[in-house]
């Protein structure tokens, strides 16, 4: 009887999309475009079909190991076929290096798929939970990465600096509302200063930014809106983009203008505390579920339980921190569900932070590189956060 012959694994993968919104496509390429276009692993080899306007611009940019002109493939394929389109020219270009078949991404353009399929290309789309990455490498950052990361994060030190400068100008009115140049302060002015700042540093908010005042922050991705109170808590949350490499940082410190009280400096205190521990604790081999319980020990420990009420979850009820760079959010996370080694070369946040109604929150973030006995500090700015 005759074995069957083992299936030969699909190891090329394709992309197609705009770079300036598809990560995977930014990384392979090292090209950022605000146009889609395909790309292509080949044999070691990475190709592009870049559309005419920019063949010039990649070829002195990107690092592809060959650029195809999109627009002039197309051009010759209507000679024949007049509705030939970008489908046709990704199956001629697979099919010249001797490919016929494809791993994608699972957010792969359905419509492109299904015409590639029809063309006779075939195509296997990769899943959240697919053990076979389609990069296993993008989590660790190169050096230029690295710098862009730590870039990011001087612009959000840009941002962070404008808003401590302006609450020292502001002057306590009444009924407690904040007043600066003879205004109420509120969340949307600070928000506004902090980006001319970001962006002045090199930054890009393409995202935004948080500058969510007491009860406001309890919502942890809440943007903040209104006036600004004395004696209370203010998280703020700047993820900037590098504008030369493109890559993520993300930085948060907690603020209060005026006198805080016993409860609000132990709850600060306790979230700096908190930190410093997990930046102690992370190595490359632990986990990132380790790190995160070591933090979620020390809260209970301490007295800060998390639970759900009437209007939502109080205490500490997200990760600890997750990884960046093309992206604000990447793998790995600092979290319950990461239980894969964390790798020397990988880059998260550690953010910690507590939450309670009436209270306010609190939330300090910072940057870390993972090297194989600790971690390197990618991100540096004071944590001196009560502003008289």
């Amino acid at each position: 009887m005759k074995k069957n012959k083992a299936k030969k694994p699909i190891t090329e993968v394709l992309l197609m999309g705009t770079p300036s919104k598809n990560s995977d496509l930014l990384w392979f390429t090292g090209f950022n475009a605000s146009d889609p276009f395909p790309a292509f692993s080949a044999h070691g080899k990475k190709i592009g079909l870049i559309p005419l306007l920019e063949v010039g611009r990649a070829e002195k940019e990107s690092h592809l190991d060959e650029i195809l002109n999109l627009t002039e493939i197309i051009k010759d394929l209507r000679k024949t076929n007049p509705q030939a389109g970008v489908a046709d020219a990704i199956v001629l270009a697979a099919l010249n290096e001797g490919i016929d078949a494809f791993r994608v991404p699972a957010d792969f353009p359905v419509g492109l798929y299904n015409h590639l399929q029809s063309l006779g290309l075939k195509l296997v789309p990769a899943s959240a939970e697919d053990k076979n990455p389609l990069f296993r490498n993008r989590s660790l950052k190169s050096k230029k990465e690295i710098q862009g990361i730590k870039k990011g994060n001087v612009a959000a030190c840009a941002g962070f600096v404008r808003a401590e400068q302006i609450l020292k100008e502001s002057v306590i009115a009444s009924q407690k509302k904040l007043q600066w140049k003879g205004k109420n302060l509120t969340a949307e002015i600070l928000k506004d200063e902090i980006q001319v700042a970001v962006t002045r540093a090199g930054g890009l908010l393409d995202i935004g930014l948080i500058c969510a005042p007491g009860d406001q922050a309890i919502d942890c991705h809440s943007s903040g809106t209104g006036p600004i109170a004395a004696n209370q808590l203010i998280v703020v949350d700047i993820f900037p983009r590098d504008r030369e490499s493109f890559n993520y940082g993300d930085m948060t410190r907690t603020y209060l203008k005026g006198k805080a009280s016993p409860q609000q400096r132990k709850l600060v205190e306790t979230v700096l505390e908190a930190q410093r521990r997990a930046l102690k604790s992370i190595k490359a081999k632990k986990t990132g579920a380790q790190i995160h319980q070591g933090v979620v020990d020390f809260f209970n420990k301490k007295g800060y339980k998390t639970k759900k009420t009437k209007t939502g979850y109080e205490g500490f009820f997200h990760g600890t921190g997750h990884g960046l760079g093309f992206d604000i959010h990447e793998e790995p996370s600092l979290s319950s569900r990461h239980t894969q080694p964390l790798l020397a070369g990988e880059c998260v946040t550690v953010e910690p932070g507590l939450y309670y109604l009436g209270l306010g929150g609190c939330r300090i973030e910072d940057c870390v590189l993972i090297t194989k006995s600790g971690c390197e500090m990618l991100s540096k700015h004071p944590y001196d956060w009560e502003i008289y």
